[in-house]
């Protein structure tokens, strides 16, 4: 089972339905539903989906969306030492992406699916867009043996 990490901006662009990413990440958050993958995002992640959300959406319409997200994903944790962890490494330019790196990474996390990659370069875990996840790993699944 592989285990991904999914960036605000995931969340964001299927909360408030921006396209052309849309199709991609709404694919990307659908393996929430596949036993293959467990999905994960942040407390932060989702608060900063929230804020988008009820922007374009409205409040009652962005806490609903925020709670079906909540029952689908896996929530990681935010502690002191994500905290530690970030404060602590100098090549971290952005502290939200530090602490959004470490959380992703004690969920024992393989692949963080981002729109920003630059943000996630300080880190040894795989980073790559929504488009280029569903190639490299969910494409290859989803092939059946010619027979």
């Amino acid at each position: 089972m592989q285990r991904i990490f999914l960036d605000a901006n995931i969340l964001v662009t299927v909360l408030c339905n921006e396209y052309p990413r849309y199709s991609f990440c709404a694919r990307v958050l659908s393996l929430c539903d596949d036993t293959r993958f467990e999905v994960y995002t942040s407390p932060l992640c989702l608060a900063i989906g929230m804020h988008y959300s009820k922007k374009k959406n409205g409040k009652r319409e962005a806490k609903k969306k925020i709670a079906l997200l909540a029952e689908k994903l896996k929530v990681t944790t935010v502690d002191h030492d994500a905290v530690q962890r970030t404060v602590a490494n100098r090549k971290i330019e952005d502290f939200e992406d530090g602490l959004e790196y470490y959380s992703a990474e004690k969920a024992n996390c393989t692949c963080i699916v981002t729109y920003d990659r630059n943000d996630f370069q300080f880190g040894e875990l795989e980073v790559l867009n929504a488009e280029e996840f569903l190639v490299r790993h969910v494409l290859p699944l989803n092939k059946k043996p010619k027979k």
